[in-house]
């Protein structure tokens, strides 16, 4: 078997016939990425392979960073192949990094080059990807419809026009693009750009703001705008979930002391975070829409690099916060009212795979197939090691059958491979089972459907589109 071969990951028949016969032509629904609609709405083509592959990866950057380049050749002034020359340089030592597999599959797929990156390879490879990408077959929708794209669902704040999916719907290319309604900033009352966010929520949303129910009402309106341009997904990015007791009076008075410029005490902004997460969960349910939370990241841990480059550049780590207790109390509190949306909970933290594999079946009712998701592997764990680890907790301790499988999580539009990497795993996992005998050879025909579901036809009966 050599490197990335048509069997790359498949260690026996039974995986090689599961991929190759079921998962390998699904078409790829990406209910949660960061790539930015302006590009597709425009079809932007990029200049150069820098452009496409290095602007805003912050996994790249970090193993750059290891590997000791300076940080011009990251997110500085050099010019764009040396960035590249930089990037082919620290290639070579992300041997065992996902990264490395993640590099040659993206040069694979979309542009067929099969090269090994290094630095004595990079000028051809270079060249030669920048060269396609001047094609109208890599434009942005190029390499979307050459990767099997069907969906995708990105991830936008409440004040967003959406006036680029409004001209992507409008443009009617083939691939549906949907907004995700992402209120975090509107909940981050200890952020000193706070009231500064509540002036362009009022713009967007053309309701004053002076009071919490104004705020509510202000969201409500932004929650209907994305409904109407097709949104049905909501997500938080949390460190872990806030479930505190708390008052409407509580929260009103809390509010009124953020909008006069008063301090708030550390119990008073986790009482507004935990009433405003609810008062999200209930707007989501009442329009039959998914509610995302990704818990666990520890974010913008130095302190220098956050001055100088901002936020999401690489500087992040997993968690360790306290989880089960606040989430369920938090999914206790809709589901006693009846009025707990479709969750999908991604867990940042290996330590607590089963922690979520079994709260999921803490709320699962029977009303929708797999309504309470444990999401798939992300940021640290979207590799081999991490994505069998979440499928193995998943399959022990609730139905991996029922999965919705993977995601990108990405800002880069050469990410879709990752669904080829995942599924590879899911059809390896499947297949060595089959092959120990733990799973019976003569339900062939329900695992390649089993491998179907997960990889398109879950996900596509789960979201309302």
């Amino acid at each position: 078997m050599s490197f990335l071969d048509d069997n790359f990951l498949l260690q026996t028949k039974t995986a090689q016939a599961l991929y190759h016969e079921h998962a390998k032509h699904m078409p790829i629904i990406d209910y949660h990425c960061h790539l930015n609609p302006e590009d597709i709405a425009n079809d932007r083509k990029f200049k150069n392979l820098t452009q496409i592959w290095l602007e805003g990866d912050h996994y790249k950057w970090r193993a750059m960073r290891t590997n000791g380049i300076p940080e011009r050749f990251c997110t500085g002034d050099a010019d764009d192949y040396a960035k590249f020359e930089k990037w082919a340089q620290t290639v070579p030592y992300t041997m065992r990094n996902p990264l490395y597999h993640w590099t040659h599959m993206e040069l694979k797929r979309p542009f067929g080059i099969e090269k090994v990156l290094k630095p004595e390879s990079a000028r051809e490879i270079y060249d030669r990807a920048t060269e396609m990408l001047q094609s109208n077959e890599f434009s942005v929708r190029g390499i979307l419809k050459k990767m099997n794209v069907v969906t995708i669902c990105t991830t936008d704040d409440p004040i967003d026009s959406l006036e680029h999916h409004q001209k992507i719907a409008a443009d009617d290319f083939g691939i549906k693009v949907l907004p995700t309604f992402r209120p975090d900033k509107a909940m981050a009352i200890e952020d000193g750009g706070y009231l500064a966010y509540l002036q362009k929520l009022e713009a967007a949303s053309g309701v004053s703001i002076s009071s919490y129910r104004n705020l509510l009402d202000a969201l409500q309106q932004r929650h209907d705008f994305f409904h109407a341009q097709g949104g049905r997904l909501s997500d938080h990015g949390l460190e872990t979930m806030y479930a505190e007791e708390y008052t409407d009076q509580e929260i009103a008075s809390i509010f009124e002391k953020a909008l006069q410029k008063q301090p708030l005490t550390k119990e008073e902004v986790l009482k507004f975070k935990s009433a405003m997460l609810v008062e999200l969960a209930l707007m989501d349910h009442a329009k039959g829409w998914t509610q995302q939370f990704h818990l666990g990241a520890l974010r913008n841990n130095n302190t220098r690099m956050m001055r100088e480059l901002g936020p999401d550049t690489g500087f992040d780590s997993i968690g360790d916060f306290d989880v089960a207790r606040p989430l369920a109390k938090f999914m206790d509190k809709l589901d006693n009212s009846n009025q707990l949306a479709k969750t999908i909970l991604y867990n940042l933290n290996p330590s607590q795979n089963e922690l979520y594999a079994t709260m999921i079946g803490n709320f699962n009712d029977g009303s929708t197939p797999g309504k309470i998701q444990y999401g798939s592997a992300w940021w640290f764990l979207d590799q081999k090691q991490g994505m069998e680890e979440q499928m193995n907790a998943l399959s022990n301790m609730g139905l991996l059958s029922r999965f919705v499988g993977m995601l990108t999580d990405s800002r880069s539009f050469l990410s879709y491979p990752r669904h080829e990497y995942f599924r590879r795993i899911l059809c390896n996992m499947l297949g060595n089972d089959v092959e120990n005998g733990e799973l019976p050879a003569s339900e062939m025909e329900w695992l390649g459907q089993m491998v179907e579901n997960i990889c398109y036809h879950n996900a596509k009966n789960y979201f309302n589109f």
